[in-house]
């Protein structure tokens, strides 16, 4: 039962976990965990390597970086499967964001060690993205327009400066400012919403970039996507209220709104960006749904 397949993204930091993944896992160890350490190689290695793994047997995974670590690990095992036995997924966030598990405690370092050492875990959700080619699975939001412009150049020329190089990327993109349209409805909604927005997210938890406190009233655990809306504010007005990103009243702004919803779908012509827990791919995105519960996480 306290057998762990570990994967190590040792670039997550900025090579942070390359140094103290191991001092931490023995760490781990010296207290009676059985661990399975594998290092991962490049970008969506360690999706491959979580995929090959449940194959063989494991469900209890330990993603050791950031939250693009659990990312893959997650989509390893859910990604082309009908079904999937209950799996268990532990943190030891050394990666340069994690912004997951800041849902459940100020300091998810020590809480995800001491949640591993006495099995605590509860269960959460994630969100399922059907796309024209396949699906994604979500643990933290997906996001279009202005959250997504941000974190493709974030992650193209800032990442290795940290929280520093997101508030570049805003900055950027803030000068770079594009409003526009990403037709949808959801749930039981009949009309097609059409209207030009700064962003949509699609929450699962509360924080992205770190410490961006983007949907106030999500729960990981309530079944249920935290649907946000900004609308197409000018520069001068979103300059004022970037301040409100990082505390949550943002939603309080005229030309925000927010819903829970269970499933979105999408009436898109064409790929757009859209970013995933912290990464950015582009899809043409059909729908998206939450799925209840789907693994458990030491927290």
């Amino acid at each position: 039962m306290n057998k762990f397949f570990a994967i190590v993204n040792p670039a997550a930091g900025g090579g942070r976990a390359a140094k103290l993944a191991a001092p931490t896992l023995a760490r781990l160890r010296d207290r009676g965990l059985q661990i399975e350490v594998v290092e991962s190689a490049g970008p969506s290695h360690a999706q491959q390597l979580s995929s090959e793994a449940y194959g063989q047997g494991h469900r209890q995974f330990l993603a050791v970086g950031g939250d693009g670590t659990a990312h893959e690990i997650l989509n390893g095992i859910f990604v082309g499967r009908s079904s999937v036995e209950k799996v268990s997924l532990g943190f030891l966030p050394l990666g340069t964001g994690n912004s997951f598990l800041r849902d459940f405690a100020k300091d998810g370092a020590e809480t995800s060690l001491q949640a591993l050492l006495t099995s605590r875990k509860r269960p959460v959700d994630l969100i399922r993205l059907i796309h024209s080619q396949g699906e994604v699975y979500s643990f933290n939001l997906l996001s279009v327009g202005f959250t997504a412009d941000v974190a493709m150049l974030t992650n193209r020329r800032f990442k290795p400066f940290g929280p520093l190089g997101y508030l570049l990327g805003v900055f950027v993109r803030v000068v770079q400012l594009n409003r526009r349209s990403f037709s949808l409805r959801c749930d039981d909604d009949q009309d097609w919403d059409d209207r030009r927005a700064l962003f949509l997210t699609f929450n699962n938890s509360k924080y992205t970039g770190g410490t961006m406190l983007i949907a106030p009233n999500a729960d990981a655990t309530d079944g249920l996507i935290e649907f946000v809306r900004w609308g197409p504010i000018g520069r001068l007005a979103l300059l004022r209220m970037l301040p409100r990103l990082y505390d949550g009243t943002h939603i309080e702004h005229p030309l925000a709104a927010r819903r829970s919803v269970r499933r979105v779908e999408f009436n898109l012509s064409k790929p757009v960006d859209i970013m995933i827990d912290g990464e950015v791919a582009t899809l043409h995105c059909r729908s998206i749904e939450i799925v209840p519960s789907a693994v458990e996480i030491f927290v």
